[in-house]
């Protein structure tokens, strides 16, 4: 810091600052501001992701490793990271639940992508904006939901955590995605075993998204700080029922699959059967009322907006995952 002082240094019998644009104090004084302003911009930011070995959180960090970055990662499973990505990162191994651990990770942080899930993501996106305040973050990154903007299901947990990241008074940036497309390998096993896929959507559409179209966005928003103080909805380029997306994965397959439309109760039962907790399953039947209504099918251009392309279509998704459903 004294060096830079020293660079203000001022002869009192040199000239003063209301002198002549071009005197020579005056373009010194230029190229001092020049050599400061490139002194902050070659200052590495350090980056933190959570939920970092799951779908959107793992690509996230292959997008800023692929950047000439070197993340931190805030996860439950160490080895489990460390697997995943090698010594291309640091790991910083926590839970939410143990605030102190977070302290650690977010020492000397710039800018967190905040990736929480489950019916208590509200209490962690809390803690974490809180937390990120305190340690002098720059900007919050929250991976929300599209189906806020609608007040059902997952949509209205988010929306606590959206508060929360607002009421900390940190700058913050809001991507929501509709329906990720990789939630239709839940369907893998009936397409497998039954050649069918049932659900409770009836003819409502979905704009699915490419999990890959939602970490690029994240990390457009966290790298660029563009969006700061904005909620970026992102969906895929189409709205499909799932009946035409079941269609579309059984041509793919060369086979003539089946859907099935299920009643609430069917659909909440089997949801239950697969080990969620009551509030997934309340939440989740919400979800497939909401979209066999009609209310979640919007499609957006914001991906084009943000990444100067189109978002990945559903049919390319699917060649990339065909050998899950055979």
């Amino acid at each position: 810091m004294s060096n830079i002082h020293n660079m203000f240094a001022v002869d009192p019998e040199g000239p003063c600052c209301r002198c002549a644009s071009n005197c020579e104090y005056t373009i010194r004084l230029s190229h001092i501001n020049l050599d400061i302003m490139n002194m902050t911009n070659t200052h590495k930011l350090t980056y933190l992701i959570t939920g970092a070995t799951g779908d959107v959180g793992s690509k996230a960090v292959a997008h800023l490793r692929a950047r000439g970055e070197r993340p931190r990662v805030f996860v439950r499973d160490a080895a489990q990271a460390r697997l995943r990505f090698g010594h291309g990162v640091d790991v910083f191994q926590g839970d939410f639940a143990d605030p102190a651990s977070l302290e650690r990770a977010l020492a000397g942080v710039d800018r967190l992508l905040l990736v929480t899930a489950g019916p208590r993501l509200a209490e962690w996106d809390a803690v974490a904006a809180h937390k990120a305040k305190a340690a002098n973050v720059q900007l919050l990154v929250k991976l929300s939901s599209m189906d806020v903007e609608q007040g059902v299901a997952i949509g209205a947990w988010h929306e606590l955590g959206e508060r929360a990241v607002r009421a900390a008074g940190i700058s913050f940036t809001f991507v929501r995605p509709t329906g990720f497309m990789s939630n239709l390998l839940a369907w893998a096993h009936s397409v497998q075993a039954e050649g069918v896929v049932r659900a409770s959507t009836g003819d409502g559409g979905r704009a699915f998204i490419h999990s890959g179209d939602i970490a690029a966005v994240a990390v457009q928003a966290l790298t660029t700080a563009g969006y700061a103080g904005q909620a970026l909805s992102i969906t895929g380029p189409e709205a499909l029922s799932f009946a035409a997306a079941t269609a579309r994965i059984g041509a793919a397959l060369g086979k003539n699959l089946r859907f099935e439309a299920i009643s609430d109760e069917d659909a909440g039962r089997r949801f239950a059967d697969t080990g969620a907790s009551p509030e997934e399953t309340s939440a989740h039947v919400e979800l497939w009322r909401a979209i066999r209504e009609g209310r979640l099918a919007t499609v957006t251009d914001t991906v084009e907006r943000v990444l100067g392309r189109q978002p990945i279509p559903l049919d390319r998704w699917i060649a990339e995952n065909l050998e899950a459903f055979r």
